[in-house]
């Protein structure tokens, strides 16, 4: 695949699928500020060469315009001549799509994926035992237990962006920065979607069980 080989009907879907998800996303309050950012791939993928469209930096994502949205490479880098930057947190999104070969990533700040990054730091991961919705990614076993991964949240983004691929976990379709927010994803905005909206009500459930059980 050669960038040349995009199809502008792919991209076009694409774009259609963030503003779409964008959309739903703003209702919920999720993207308090510019924050979060979401990604589409473009295209076959390959771990040497892939694309995959992704939010601008900056943007209000409570409305939408026609400049909300850029074609980056691999590296996190525009494919085609624009004035529009892609968020420093691009390079999170490359390198889940170069362990994984997802096809959508989403990121969203709200205030209990921070808190319980926060209560679960120094253990290194948020432990959910035994809740339905951990079926949300296709885990079945009766009363199973996950760990979702709590990652530093470094301002030099790179230095995350290095400690990602030691951070996946198969069947864990998700990433939690400290004090920051989740990224999720999936084969398709379909799925990826799925596993965010699973995350956070996981999240808000474990941060209110956790005083009660005590």
């Amino acid at each position: 695949m050669s960038f040349q080989d995009i199809r502008l009907e792919d991209k076009q879907q694409a774009y259609a699928e963030l503003r779409e998800v964008k959309g739903l996303f703003a209702e919920r309050g999720w993207f308090a500020g510019t924050s979060g950012n979401l990604s589409v791939r473009v295209g076959e993928f390959r771990p040497e060469q892939f694309a995959f469209a992704v939010t601008a930096s900056g943007k209000d994502k409570s409305v939408h315009t026609p400049s909300d949205y850029l074609l980056v490479d691999q590296q996190g880098k525009p494919i085609e001549a624009t004035g529009l930057k892609p968020s420093a947190e691009t390079l999170i999104h490359c390198e889940i799509y170069r362990k994984t070969g997802a096809g959508a990533i989403f990121h969203v700040h709200t205030v209990f994926n921070n808190l319980v990054s926060e209560l679960f730091w120094e253990r290194g991961s948020v432990p959910v035992d035994g809740v339905e919705l951990i079926k949300a990614f296709n885990i079945w076993e009766e009363d199973a237990q996950i760990d979702i991964p709590i990652l530093p949240n470094y301002a030099d983004i790179p230095r995350i962006a290095e400690l990602v691929d030691g951070a996946i976990q198969p069947r864990i379709p998700g990433i939690l920065l400290r004090k920051h927010g989740i990224y999720a994803w999936g084969a398709n905005a379909f799925e990826a979607k799925r596993h965010l909206e699973a995350f956070e009500f996981l999240f808000e459930y474990v941060y209110r069980w956790e005083p009660l059980k005590k």
